[in-house]
């Protein structure tokens, strides 16, 4: 492969997000899997790995684990080079948390409806018609936003969180109104919402999987909390994603209906083999499950891609990085009884 071509590449990055090299023969199958480990060994990078990835980019990572999980990873790393799979705002965590390490991201373009729809200028706004409120914002951010929050919470540790927060200040909980309005109720705190939601779960359908649990009689719904109220009020048990996955692999029921984004399959799956597994519909009726497409924008040959020329590379600005850093640190420390 030419220099020029190379280039050529490289500077397409910021409109397709990931490196479209044509003239590269990429391995495939087994070999692809040995060049991705290969690339591993030779650059000291860890592959950390989101429960919505596709299944064969979960299996070859080094951790998996939900938000909080794997902010953990990120933090505690020793290797040289942090490749994250999963969508940008995690990326961008890492990168928060280990400035001195480099950190890539197979496709830039895996965003987040909800990192999308919430600004740190929108915040700012929000503090000013609230002076006297604590801002907790959902993980599902980007770094601007992150930096104008007072605490992150993930849906592993925000009850936690939230119930540590000072009773006598108000709190702005951002971006995701429904997750928020969970955490009001468990908690008792009122809180000043914004309007904000997940499109993965938005798109679960109650009538739908109100027929599919009368069809079911012996299954228990689990849902993650940031789908709707109507779609709550039907679970037999809520929780993050490492929460969801410890309830099928523990529990004595033999069927569930998941209502979270369908990736999470593939490793319930390996916990509980014997259990019958069955994603929860969406309004969609030619769509049985509810996929995250940015989450599914990360495959196997931009990995490999990613990992052999070390691009796309996650950069941030060491102003808004400390700002950023300080209310990760904050949960972070907040977090540290939850597994």
């Amino acid at each position: 492969m030419s220099t020029e071509t190379l280039e050529k590449a490289k500077s397409a990055i910021p409109v397709r997000g990931f490196l479209d090299i044509k003239d590269i023969a990429i391995p495939q199958g087994e070999e692809l899997v040995k060049a991705i480990l290969k690339l591993k060994e030779e650059k000291n990078a860890v592959i950390l790995a989101h429960y919505y990835q596709p299944g064969e980019i979960q299996d070859i990572a080094d951790f998996l684990g939900d938000s909080l999980q794997l902010a953990r990873q990120a933090k505690d790393t020793n290797a040289d080079m942090i490749v994250f799979c999963g969508v940008h705002f995690m990326a961008e965590a890492a990168k928060i948390l280990n400035p001195t390490k480099k950190v890539v991201l197979p496709d830039t373009m895996a965003g987040c409806s909800l990192a999308d729809g919430c600004s740190g200028e929108g915040l700012r706004k929000m503090r000013e018609q609230h002076p006297n409120a604590l801002i907790a914002t959902y993980i599902n951010c980007n770094a601007e936003t992150k930096a104008e929050s007072d605490i992150i919470v993930t849906s592993s540790n925000a009850e936690t969180v939230i119930e540590a927060l000072p009773k006598d200040r108000p709190i702005i909980f951002a971006p995701d109104k429904n997750l928020g309005r969970y955490l009001s109720k468990k908690t008792g705190r009122d809180m000043i919402l914004w309007d904000g939601s997940c499109i993965v779960h938005e798109a679960f359908s109650m009538e739908r999987i109100a027929q599919q649990l009368a069809d079911n009689p012996d299954a228990k719904l689990i849902a993650h909390p940031e789908s709707e109220e109507a779609v709550l009020k039907l679970a037999h048990f809520i929780g993050s994603t490492s929460a969801l996955l410890n309830f099928v692999e523990k529990d004595d029921c033999q069927k569930f209906i998941i209502a979270t984004e369908e990736g999470i399959l593939h490793e319930m799956k390996k916990r509980a083999p014997h259990k019958e597994l069955i994603p929860a519909l969406v309004f969609d009726e030619s769509c049985n499950c509810s996929e995250c497409f940015y989450m599914k924008r990360n495959t196997m040959e931009k990995l490999y891609l990613c990992m052999k020329y070390e691009l796309p590379e996650i950069l941030i600005d060491e102003e808004l990085r400390l700002k950023a850093l300080k209310p990760i640190e904050a949960m972070l420390d907040l977090s540290k009884s939850i597994k």
